[in-house]
């Protein structure tokens, strides 16, 4: 797991989770399809974000053809992972009932935050 994974901007970030949720390697149109689910985006702007994704190291591409495949380097969970540090440290000051505190008023449900203390208890993470 890499400790530096840069934050993506929220356009990147949605075409990423794109390819994340297709299988390895996705072709352009299938990222365009997961995409259309949640957010529909011009062919161009996908491919441009797409070619911005593999130059900061996000993706891998191979030539297929005409058409290009889509790799992730990075997995979702180590991306989640490293901005889930990024936040504690830099907006919770590394202190976790600061952090806590956002969590709590962050809209959770009492639901959401029985279900975190659940798996806090069973050491699941």
């Amino acid at each position: 797991m890499r400790t530096s994974i840069r934050k993506l901007p929220d356009a990147e970030l949605e075409v990423m989770q794109a390819v994340w949720a297709c299988k390895s390697p996705a072709s352009r149109a299938a990222i365009e399809t997961k995409l259309n689910e949640t957010r529909p985006m011009a062919l161009t702007t996908l491919l441009t974000q797409l070619t911005r994704l593999a130059d900061k190291g996000f993706l891998s591409v191979q030539k297929e053809g005409r058409s290009n495949l889509y790799t992730p380097l990075i997995t979702e969970q180590d991306y989640l992972a490293a901005q889930g540090r990024r936040f504690f440290r830099q907006l919770c000051g590394g202190k976790v009932s600061t952090f806590a505190a956002a969590l709590c008023d962050s809209g959770l449900t009492k639901e959401d935050l029985a279900e975190l203390r659940d798996l806090l208890d069973k050491e699941v993470l």
